[in-house]
């Protein structure tokens, strides 16, 4: 096959030796498979800010932080510096999310490393060789979609527990490989302290994956398990090895009405105080 313009100088600095064939042409990128010495990987070729079609990227980016403060207000401004560096760093959030959940041993491809918008990273195969299928792909028994749903919320949960949220997962970005489900898809991966969206997208990507299970084991709709992470990581109590049950009750205590009332007489008290002290300062300054 022709090689394709994005991988030639990747071969050209050896990190590629050879481009077997394309493998799937999505939303935001290209990817094909690629050999590497001895090893069989994947590319994933970013597409250009103009081509891609991943609706309300801002949104994903919200609370993401630059080190760099002129980076940051170019980013703010839209300039085309700006434009660059915010498409620069969609591109690394990928690798760096894969680095990070494959430390916090979340199933997720071996990345290594972004090169000029590509990403090469593991292929995740079958025992004879063949790519992975994705979960939509893939007919289940009861018992393995128990099973697989089980891996799905704990790797969420450890993502969760190191800050991150996947913010688009579905059946259509995760791989079934001999050992369950791997997860792939993470350029818009979702600071969960930072960005006012992270329940609603943590929530989402549950139900996403609820749904889709429940499909061979209906009784899987009536866990909860995305209020119960979201309470226990608030709290300050959601780590890697935090027990789900799939249950969440909602608070049922009363308001304290006693407590309310004298946290608004407090301000209250503050505001009158600091009135009569600007006007003491007044008087002073006129006398």
């Amino acid at each position: 096959m022709k090689t394709p313009a994005r991988l030639i100088p990747l071969i050209k600095d050896g990190l590629i030796d050879e481009v077997l064939r394309p493998l799937m042409n999505g939303k935001e990128a290209a990817v094909y498979v690629v050999r590497c010495g001895d090893e069989i990987r994947c590319a994933k070729v970013y597409k250009d800010m103009d081509k891609r079609s991943f609706k309300k990227a801002s949104l994903y980016r919200e609370g993401r932080k630059s080190g760099n403060s002129r980076r940051a207000r170019a980013m703010e401004k839209g300039s085309k510096f700006g434009r660059e560096q915010a498409e620069e760093a969609w591109q690394n959030a990928e690798v760096d999310a894969l680095y990070r959940l494959a430390t916090a041993k979340v199933r997720v491809p071996q990345p290594y490393g972004c090169f000029d918008g590509v990403l090469l990273m593991d292929l995740v195969t079958l025992p004879d060789g063949q790519v992975a299928p994705r979960l939509n792909d893939v007919s289940l028994e009861p018992s393995e979609a128990r099973r697989d749903h089980a891996i799905l919320m704990e790797s969420i949960k450890r993502m969760l527990s190191i800050g991150l949220i996947h913010g688009d997962l579905s059946e259509f970005n995760v791989l079934v490989d001999e050992q369950g489900p791997v997860i792939i898809d993470l350029p818009q991966a979702v600071d969960a302290a930072a960005n006012n969206n992270a329940f609603f997208m943590l929530n989402r990507d549950i139900n996403n994956i609820t749904q889709y299970y429940a499909q061979y084991a209906p009784e899987l709709l009536q866990t909860q398990y995305a209020p119960e992470m979201w309470s226990l990581y608030k709290e300050g109590n959601l780590t890697a090895d935090t027990p789900l049950t799939g249950k969440f009750l909602e608070p049922d205590t009363e308001a304290d009405v006693d407590s309310v009332m004298a946290e608004i007489q407090a301000v209250l008290n503050e505001e009158r105080d600091r009135v009569a002290r600007a006007n003491a300062e007044d008087f002073e300054s006129y006398s």
